[in-house]
């Protein structure tokens, strides 16, 4: 006879909300929920906040009408995965989202120095299998960016990496250029 396997329980997204509605998480903490699990997320340094801050800018700038630019805020992508990136760029008006969080975003920024390895390992494949045809990842380590763009299946057919000194535009703007130093900070 053989013992039983200790199994992994993945939470839902449902469940996940649910436990948070009931007050059991701390409010300070900051969670989020990908592909089952429940991941404490590090405390912002003062060069993660300010990425944040500069890349917010230029989107409100190029995202107005018709958009909708969220920061840190929950995006349900799947049934088992409820990530908060650092920002995404949603289809709408702020009220399209009282009563459901968006289940896809236009664009989605993660601002990385020590999550990099999660931004790209664990989110980036919840990302394109949601369908977000641009993945930004403003990697303080490297004082680049990566741009993923065209999901296909758990990844992106498309990766560029843009340093300081360059320009690019995203998908849904192509006449809008942004100067990579401009979301560095």
């Amino acid at each position: 006879m053989t013992a039983p396997t200790v199994q992994l329980y993945r939470w839902t997204r449902e469940e996940f909300e649910q436990l948070a509605s009931t007050g059991i998480f701390d409010p300070e903490e900051k969670l989020e929920l990908l592909d089952g699990e429940i991941y404490q997320m590090t405390p912002q340094s003062s060069l993660h906040a300010t990425a944040i801050t500069l890349v917010e800018d230029i989107l409100r700038d190029i995202y107005q009408r018709g958009y909708n630019v969220r920061v840190q805020m929950p995006l349900a992508v799947d049934a088992l995965s409820l990530p908060e990136p650092d920002l995404a760029v949603v289809e709408g008006r702020r009220r399209d989202y009282r009563d459901a969080h968006p289940r896809t975003a236009v664009l989605v920024v993660e601002v990385a120095d020590s999550s990099l390895t999660h931004d790209m390992t664990r989110k980036r494949p919840r990302y394109a299998q949601a369908g977000i045809p641009e993945y930004w990842i403003v990697n303080l380590s490297d004082y680049c960016l990566d741009v993923y763009r065209n999901p296909a299946g758990d990844d992106y057919e498309q990766h560029a990496v843009y340093r300081a000194d360059e320009s690019f535009a995203p998908i849904s703007h192509p006449n809008r250029s942004i100067a990579v130093a401009d979301l560095l900070p």
